[in-house]
């Protein structure tokens, strides 16, 4: 089996080159085949000579994924179903594109939603994905494709790391993505352009916050621990009180966001009292809460609440001085909203292109 070139960094193109015979320079040409003219194959790499590309093909591939079906919401999403290498099992990608003045006239941002695993481990009671377990990690190159492969690839103007799996529990690799995402040699975005969701992997999280100027987002639901602990376990592991007091060590004041993800769910964690204890949590962090409907997902009792709930809660804690917003529900009639990736596909009668 051949090695892959994508989700390499500079230096290790560098070093790739030199052991092809071919000078260190070459290796500043591989990075911009790959991640700036976004080739395919090697043998489009013209400015190599053509035994270097004999000598190249011989032992590395691009590796880029393509996606073997895609679906389209009514509001626009789409989204996009890849192959793994773990046989039978898939991962979602799903573009969400924002128009201008609210019409769709044109767009004005096209944001994807990347995954970084297929399946997760963390077994959130609210989440499609942990329920079909965790089968693996994604490598730089699957999570790289998901940017490159997708139709509007050319179009993208931010990414989150929001899909299927949890982004710091594989570290090593959404490091490596990030790396070349942002780079001048890769991608050249800018960190403000990417957003990591994260439930909170304390080890990881220090070396994001180090390692990376990209935005924060975090996975919290529930102020009070022991509730929190029966939506999601790793709160057992990781307290999010822990996790806050991290995050107090840097600065967010500056360019660097750090938002708070709180999904709504009627009569558990949506009362005057949670919040208070919200705003108390994270009184004096300069940050932002969204607010995300509850996306119903089968043989679960959680129920979504309702608009005066969730209107009152917002209300409360613009009061106590947190920046609050409701976020907009997208593709949820494909599956493609918040907690409902699975890696499955969709039903025959979903609409396909």
């Amino acid at each position: 089996m051949k090695a892959v070139l994508l989700g390499r960094t500079c230096a290790e193109l560098q070093e790739i080159a030199l052991q092809a015979g071919l000078p260190a320079y070459a290796g500043k040409q591989l990075a911009q085949w790959l991640y700036q003219k976004r080739a395919t194959d090697i043998e489009a790499m013209t400015n190599l000579s053509k035994a270097a590309r004999a000598a190249l093909s011989e032992r590395y591939e691009v590796g880029r994924t393509q996606p073997v079906e895609a679906f389209t919401s009514r509001d626009g999403t789409r989204k996009y179903l890849f192959p793994t290498r773990v046989p039978g099992k898939y991962i979602e990608t799903v573009m969400i594109p924002q128009y201008e003045d609210g019409s769709e006239g044109g767009v004005a941002r096209a944001t994807v939603c990347v995954s970084s695993q297929i399946g997760c481990k963390m077994n959130c009671r609210f989440c499609m994905t942990g329920r079909g377990g965790f089968h693996g990690h994604l490598s730089a190159a699957e999570i790289l494709s998901q940017l490159m492969s997708i139709d509007e690839a050319g179009q993208l103007t931010n990414a989150v790391f929001m899909g299927m799996g949890e982004p710091l529990d594989n570290w090593d690799e959404v490091s490596r993505a990030l790396e070349v995402i942002t780079a001048d040699w890769g991608f050249g975005w800018s960190p403000k352009r990417v957003t990591l969701s994260t439930i909170g992997v304390l080890p990881n999280l220090k070396c994001f916050l180090d390692e990376s100027r990209c935005h924060l987002a975090v996975s919290l639901h529930d102020p009070f621990p022991e509730e929190r602990a029966s939506l999601m376990p790793v709160q057992q592991a990781w307290p999010i009180q822990e996790v806050i007091g991290l995050i107090r060590q840097y600065d967010f004041t500056g360019q660097r966001r750090v938002s708070f993800e709180y999904t709504m769910f009627a009569g558990v964690n949506d009362t005057r009292r949670h919040a208070d204890a919200l705003a108390r949590l994270l009184r004096g962090l300069p940050c932002r809460v969204n607010l995300i409907r509850f996306h119903t997902i089968p043989d679960s009792p959680l129920r979504t609440s309702g608009p005066e709930a969730i209107a009152a809660f917002q209300a409360r804690l613009q009061k106590a001085g947190v920046t609050t917003t409701l976020r907009a529900s997208r593709g949820e009639d494909i599956l493609a909203a918040c907690g409902l990736l699975a890696g499955k596909g969709l039903k025959k009668n979903t609409q396909t292109s």
